[in-house]
């Protein structure tokens, strides 16, 4: 047991599933919740981090000590879903939370965790946690926050020990949209904010399984207007929308479940000749749906530093990054060829269609946050789209 800041009551806890309890003082929502552990090297960023669907399951570990002096605000909410408005369950502090010093703050970072019913617990050494996720992998847990002190502890631990394992979880139908909907905006733009996309180069359907609002806004940046379609949505029901381009979308759990139901009609619209961009999850069920193999990783990619190679260009680019499963890349069947690679750890980060305008990536181009030396590739999916359009009327 590893107690907090010294001469302050303990308000919050940290269990693992191995019995390792950290103490600490609860800040956010008073409660308990449960998920698999992940640690996150983002300096900021953290309302985007804790409200993207992918984390849907996970409670975030920040590396970085101080974390507030950002604030919050309405428009840097990712998700889309009302239900799902803290895709993370909880999350885990070295410093107090401080006060937002940021122009754009609407609220406290403290007062949108409890508002959100995100569960906090500060004053925990994120380093030696990090060290052992590391070393040993994700391990689920459970934290805890009572503003009068009173947490059972041995209860904490049963909660970790019984929190499900990620792997065979199918988590994107919690978090995607169960209606159609319209997206036509770009990318945030000092001083105006969002602009509106006026007069729409392309069509594009994107199928949810937790999307980004960042991602949507990116491609609006490219002239893209994104009608985005639930979970389910058949390749004959995108098709007859007579889209430019299909983007699938970021999400949560593992690929391998949710491509059960997904990869069919993933596999479809690949054969259909229409330009395809796979995204996060995107991507590993575009890997599923072509023949591909997709495993868990140790401790998994989370955070905005991630250095990747562009296997066609050479270039190496500083991505976001968000996942705990990765596709094999020995498992990549003739025809789909890797195109990126992580500079971490080897693991595979891009794939695509020799013969068909099919790609995907495993970090995340839009970021937010993060840096923006992977928004390139919305610009190649809009040249694959305005290839299309050309070969279309030739």
């Amino acid at each position: 047991m590893t107690a907090g800041r010294r001469n302050q009551a303990v308000t919050g806890a940290l269990a693992l599933a191995d019995g390792s309890v950290f103490l600490g003082q609860g800040a956010g929502a008073a409660g308990i919740s449960s998920g698999e552990l992940c640690f996150n090297t983002a300096m900021t960023g953290y309302q985007e981090i804790l409200t993207d669907p992918s984390y849907t399951g996970q409670v975030v570990c920040f590396t970085f000590p101080h974390i507030g002096n950002v604030g919050a605000n309405a428009a840097d909410m990712e998700t889309r879903n009302p239900a799902a408005e803290a895709a993370a369950c909880g999350t885990v502090l070295r410093a107090p939370i401080t006060k937002s010093a940021n122009w754009r703050a609407e609220t406290d970072f403290d007062v949108w965790l409890a508002r959100r019913g995100v569960v906090a617990v500060t004053g925990v050494d994120t380093r030696a946690l990090t060290r052992r996720i590391r070393e040993h992998g994700m391990i689920n847990c459970a934290v805890a926050h009572d503003p009068d002190g009173k947490i059972d502890i041995d209860a904490l631990v049963e909660k970790a020990k019984s929190q499900p394992s990620m792997e065979g979880r199918d988590l994107a139908a919690e978090v995607a949209t169960t209606q159609t909907y319209s997206h036509a905006q770009g990318r945030w733009d000092w001083p105006d904010g969002f602009p509106d996309v006026e007069n729409p180069k392309f069509e594009v359907v994107v199928l949810d399984y937790g999307v980004k609002t960042n991602l949507l806004r990116s491609l609006g940046a490219v002239g893209a207007r994104c009608t985005v379609l639930p979970m389910g949505a058949t390749a004959e029901e995108v098709l007859a929308r007579n889209p430019d381009g299909v983007l699938l979308a970021n999400g949560p759990g593992d690929p391998a479940e949710t491509a059960k139901a997904e990869g069919a009609t993933i596999r479809a619209l690949a054969d259909s000749g229409t330009p395809v961009f796979g995204v996060c999850l995107g991507h590993q069920m575009l890997a599923l749906s072509l023949g591909g193999k997709t495993k868990k990783m140790p401790h998994g990619h989370h955070g905005a530093n991630h250095p990747v190679k562009d296997l066609e260009t050479g270039k190496v680019e500083i991505v976001s990054m968000n996942h705990g499963f990765t596709v094999d890349a020995d498992s990549l069947p003739e025809g789909l060829v890797q195109t990126h690679v992580s500079l971490f750890d080897g693991t595979n980060c891009g794939i695509a269609l020799k013969d068909r305008p099919v790609f995907s990536v495993q970090h995340h181009p839009e970021a937010s946050p993060g840096p923006a030396d992977s928004f390139y590739l919305f610009e190649r999916f809009a040249e694959l789209m305005e290839q299309a359009k050309a070969k279309a009327k030739a």
